[in-house]
């Protein structure tokens, strides 16, 4: 990794609703309603533009955690693709996506029924496929990381082979995205764009869900997805028009996210708030049910360094005003990246663990991360 010293960088201004438009009354943040808007695009516009873009991006990273990202260059066409393929998945019969059961794969990847998946102990309220790069499966050897088994084959629909073609464009498409995102959040920071760019390359560990939310479980808890943080990098959302995904807020509160047409919904992970010293903001998010029986559908895209990648902290002008991490003792987080998601994987698809990686799980039924 790089790790040449970055030219000073002035502190972050005042939050704003857009990158390019006034922040509320005296230069307060945006409504809790409401989150900052990052045009991508201003990026290779005029120094100007691409000033007040670096601004936007560094009070929304530093400030909220999330934002909402439009001019990214993916196409009404390629988003039509997938989410068509999507739909087409979901309106399979059920003996059709269970031949897909995630329990089948060592990997974690494949189908997960409604109810299966937890987060915090609870059950998610939804139903989803979980699909990451195509590649051949590692299982560990003698005094490997346990992570090792993360790596692996897809598992997918032989009724809609056009499902493969579009999920597997989308992970490379996104993948681009996030990277150059991830280069000019370093930089409006003042920090080298490329830093991390070792922990990425050809051996990185992206993971993409589709997801239906069938609408509100009968045991009336209205949970679609518990609160939590992503502990990769960045998250990359996708979600149709009925909404539902709420943020934590400076208030204290969650504040629902209303969609916008053609945006991603990005949101920091937990090793970049490790990796500033808690600089960036790794925001708790949560999904209510839909109300009834509607359907609602997302696609997050998580892009993750490489299972064995070491996240060093990052060298940036900022860091001595970094306020330290967010501390959760039931949460611990490891140097290496692969034993994270492990950790989180086990956590929250219990019956793939217990089938295929009983010694991951202690008696108590919290994960072990000893090779």
């Amino acid at each position: 990794m790089s790790h040449s010293t970055p030219p000073p960088h002035p502190s972050p201004p005042a939050p704003t609703a857009r990158a390019d438009s006034p922040a509320g009354p005296g230069g307060s943040p945006p409504a809790p309603d409401q989150l900052p808007v990052i045009d991508l695009s201003a990026a290779d516009g005029t120094r100007a533009d691409r000033r007040r873009f670096l601004a936007g991006l560094h009070t929304a990273a530093h400030r909220v955690g999330f934002f909402q990202l439009v001019g990214h260059g993916v196409t009404e066409a390629e988003t039509a693709a997938l989410t068509g393929a999507m739909r087409s998945f979901f309106a399979l019969p059920e003996a059709d996506r269970l031949a897909l059961d995630n329990v089948n794969s060592p990997h974690f990847r494949g189908y997960t029924r409604t109810g299966d998946e937890r987060t915090g102990g609870s059950r998610d309220w939804r139903d989803q496929l979980d699909i990451g790069a195509e590649r051949p499966a590692r299982a560990p050897g003698p005094g490997e990381p346990a992570y090792w088994w993360l790596q692996g084959p897809n598992q997918w629909p032989e009724a809609l082979p056009e499902l493969r073609t579009a999920a597997l464009a989308w992970i490379e498409r996104l993948s681009a995205v996030a990277e150059r995102l991830l280069h000019a959040l370093l930089a409006s920071i003042g920090a080298d764009p490329g830093f991390y760019d070792d922990a990425f390359g050809e051996g990185a560990h992206p993971h993409l869900k589709l997801v239906r939310y069938p609408g509100s479980p009968s045991d009336g808890s209205g949970q679609g997805v518990g609160a939590h943080r992503d502990y990769g990098f960045l998250t990359l959302l996708l979600q149709d028009e009925v909404g539902g995904l709420e943020v934590e807020r400076e208030d204290g509160r969650f504040h629902g996210v209303p969609p916008l047409p053609g945006a991603f919904v990005v949101n920091l992970g937990e090793l970049l708030e490790v990796a500033t010293d808690g600089y960036l903001k790794a925001t708790h998010h949560r999904v209510v049910s839909p109300p009834g029986a509607r359907e609602r559908f997302s696609v997050p895209f998580f892009y993750n360094p490489r299972l064995d990648a070491r996240i060093d902290p990052l060298v940036f002008p900022h860091a001595g005003t970094a306020p330290g991490v967010t501390a959760d003792p039931a949460n611990p987080l490891f140097a290496e990246y692969g034993r994270n998601e492990l950790k989180g994987k086990v956590r929250a698809h219990p019956l793939v663990a217990a089938r295929h990686h009983p010694g991951l799980v202690d008696p108590g039924r919290q994960p072990t991360m000893s090779p």
